[in-house]
């Protein structure tokens, strides 16, 4: 569907589509609040088909799929820290990291102390996604893990040929 001819139309299905509620919309798009109004047009047909279509294009952009997310479980649960240093076991730049290797990396922090003697030391602290949590996902995905239930208790059954005598 093509951007609708009425640009406060247009501005109404813009601002639905980001989440705003319809009397929010209704007067992001230029008119005056009317609850009325802005519900009858929030029933417009193809006011309804342009939202669908606006939040389907972010979907898209957002390019979430399944390969995209077994990739990046596998960037966090393959990751291997030694990468973000040098051969001197100096700290890379994060710019400098593989693409990998980033995708891993939750935060880093650097603390800089006074050691004295006018002296400052900095100490990077890194930390990495969950390896753990992503490497289960990925192996409940591959089938890698069977479910298995035990039951406790004692039962007997005792089970006898038809033709069996007493």
């Amino acid at each position: 569907m093509p951007i609708l001819k009425n640009a406060r139309h247009e501005k109404f299905a813009q601002a639905r589509a980001k989440g705003n509620t319809v009397d929010e919309a209704y007067v992001v798009a230029g008119f005056k609040a009317n609850r009325g109004n802005a519900a009858r047009l929030n029933a417009n047909e193809s006011i309804q088909e342009r939202v669908a279509e606006i939040q389907g294009k972010g979907a898209l952009k957002a390019e979430a799929t399944v390969e995209r997310v077994l990739k990046e479980l596998s960037r966090i649960g393959f990751s291997d820290l030694r990468r973000v240093f040098d051969a001197n076991g100096r700290l890379l730049r994060p710019e400098e990291w593989d693409d990998d290797t980033a995708a891993a990396v939750a935060s880093v922090e650097v603390v800089i102390r006074n050691t004295g003697d006018g002296e400052v030391e900095h100490v990077h602290k890194i930390k990495v996604w969950d390896k753990n949590s992503a490497l289960e996902k990925l192996a409940k995905h591959l089938g890698m893990f069977i479910e298995r239930v035990e039951h406790s208790g004692s039962m007997s059954l005792n089970v006898l040929p038809e033709d069996a005598e007493l």
